[in-house]
C-alpha cells in the first residue's frame, strides 16, 4: 500500500479510547486499495488519519466514499 502524507497538524478531538477530548495529530495520506497491478495508479483514495497523543490509538475514515 503506498503513501503519501502531508503536514500533521495537531487538533483536540474525542477518543474513544480514551473517553476523553485529546490532542491529536490529524493528517492525510492517499493511499492505494487495489491489489492487482493493473490500474493501480487510478485506485488512490485520500483517508483521513487520526492519533491520539494521549494513548496512541490511530483511526481511518476514507474521504470518498463513491
Amino acid at each position: 500500500m503506498s503513501k503519501s502524507q502531508s503536514a500533521a497538524t495537531e487538533l483536540t478531538e474525542y477518543c474513544e479510547n480514551c473517553e476523553t477530548h485529546s490532542p491529536h495529530a490529524v493528517s492525510i495520506e492517499l493511499r492505494t486499495e487495489s491489489t492487482k497491478q493493473t490500474n493501480r495508479a487510478f485506485s488512490r483514495e485520500p483517508y483521513r488519519v487520526t492519533q491520539c497523543r494521549v494513548c496512541g490509538d490511530e483511526r481511518t475514515q476514507r474521504m470518498n466514499n463513491a
